[in-house]
């Protein structure tokens, strides 16, 4: 049964219809190479084994009666300490939120409890989200996964680490400016930002509500659509059939530009791979990308001190003091300047759109960095300040502009390829996505 546990969500949803595969065998497996993993601990939060095995019998006796839920019915899925969980602590990684008990499921999980997923448990995140590269020295630092002395990327750290561990067939995430798609290209996995307002944010704990949304992180783009549909999302397209040619720009900007030599390498040597099996690339730049970049910091920072600021006040010094300092920044951000930044940023975004129309997606490297390691993060916070900020340059894009977006590995370890594409356009992507993922023979 370990076998299958680095398979595909698809696959395991397949071979359980088949009858082939048990789910609850399937979740027992699961549960045990958690416990038995040596970073079990560092990647789950805690884990919810009562209602797993519940939910994996009842997964069972619909396969046996031929009554599944969909696709996915009787996977095993993780999700990240900020999905409220009913009866199961839900503390975001911060001590601020210690012992925090929700009575009811945030509604995405509730929903693809409803599809029939099995949920693990909850897996350890940067404090209260507001991070990209996955260092949390207050509860856990999760391993990545091509090197344990290297941090996993964040927000979303043990959601990644448990599906490149194999202790999860699907990790759910938040996205607020890269925290999907930064630990899923650090991971080699695959990483779906959402469309702001697509998917319900009723019982997750919030950063920046403009720009929170909620994503999974999987081992195929197929995974990604199916797993969109069970939270609630669009239904997942057809992702067969013909293979049509695609369209794509390469956003030649501070994007590429700032990529360090191996994320730049990999992203140029995908993207000549694509040309090769016969994608169209245009190299595009654009003012209207630099200057949303230059003017959406204060948009976050101003958000997030509003949504966690007096609870952070109340009780100084129990937080990460960089995480802490970038919190409390937002004190400082006027409100007049909020406002009209934010009005300027709903401006750039109609821009933006003018500009890409004829692309079927744009690219752009999915981090300028690699993962550093743990105790350099940790002996220089001026390190760990510069290598935050590139670890979220390249997706913070996608935020800002309110687009949807997806990181594809590339084949270089911890390198990925991300390609945006335009607000609420999930299942034009994903299919653009599984024409990549094919081109580029990552799967």
């Amino acid at each position: 049964m370990t076998d299958h546990l680095n398979w595909t969500a698809a696959d395991q949803g397949r071979a359980i219809a088949a009858g082939t595969l048990d789910p609850v065998e399937m979740t027992e497996a699961y549960l045990d190479a958690i416990s038995n993993h040596p970073a079990g601990q560092s990647i789950y939060a805690r884990t919810t084994a009562e209602r797993a095995r519940a939910e994996a019998m009842a997964a069972a006796k619909r396969a046996k009666a031929g009554t599944r839920k969909g696709p996915l019915d009787g996977v095993s899925i993780s999700w990240k300490d900020l999905f409220d969980t009913a009866g199961t602590e839900t503390e975001a990684g911060s001590a601020l939120l210690k012992g925090r008990l929700p009575d009811a499921d945030a509604k995405v999980l509730a929903t693809a409890a409803a599809h029939g997923t099995v949920c693990l448990g909850k897996t350890h995140m940067t404090e209260l989200a507001f991070a990209g590269i996955g260092y949390n020295p207050v509860t856990a630092t999760p391993p990545n996964i091509h090197d344990p002395d290297a941090v996993p990327g964040g927000s979303s750290s043990g959601a990644a680490a448990s599906v490149a561990h194999g202790l999860a067939a699907v990790g759910i995430g938040s996205d607020t400016g890269g925290s999907v798609r930064v630990p899923s290209a650090w991971n080699d996995l695959v990483g779906l930002k959402t469309t702001a307002t697509l998917l319900p944010l009723d019982g997750v704990v919030p950063l920046c509500a403009f720009f929170d949304t909620v994503g999974p992180l999987t081992r195929s783009v197929e995974d990604a659509a199916l797993m969109l549909e069970a939270l609630g999302g669009p239904k997942a397209p057809d992702l067969a059939g013909t293979h049509p040619t695609l369209n794509l720009a390469v956003l030649d900007t501070v994007a590429v530009e700032d990529a360090r030599d191996a994320p730049r390498a990999a992203f140029e040597t995908a993207v000549d791979a694509l040309a090769k099996a016969g994608a169209q690339i245009t190299r595009i730049t654009s003012e209207t990308v630099a200057e949303a970049m230059a003017n959406g910091g204060p948009l976050f920072i101003a958000e997030a001190w509003a949504t966690h600021g007096e609870r952070i006040a109340a009780h100084p010094d129990t937080m990460f003091s960089e995480v802490e300092a970038r919190f409390r920044a937002g004190e400082a951000v006027a409100a007049w300047d909020y406002i009209g930044k934010r009005k300027r940023l709903e401006e750039l975004r109609a821009i933006w759109r003018e500009e890409v129309s004829a692309f079927d997606a744009v690219l752009i490297p999915s981090a300028a960095i690699t993962p550093p390691k743990v105790a350099d993060l940790a002996a220089d916070l001026d390190f760990y300040r510069a290598e935050n900020l590139l670890a979220l340059q390249n997706t913070r894009i996608g935020n800002l502009l309110g687009l949807s977006a997806i990181t594809l590995p590339t084949g270089t370890p911890s390198c990925g390829i991300m390609a945006m594409g335009a607000a609420f356009g999930e299942a034009k992507l994903l299919r653009v996505a599984s024409e990549m993922e094919r081109m580029l023979g990552v799967r």
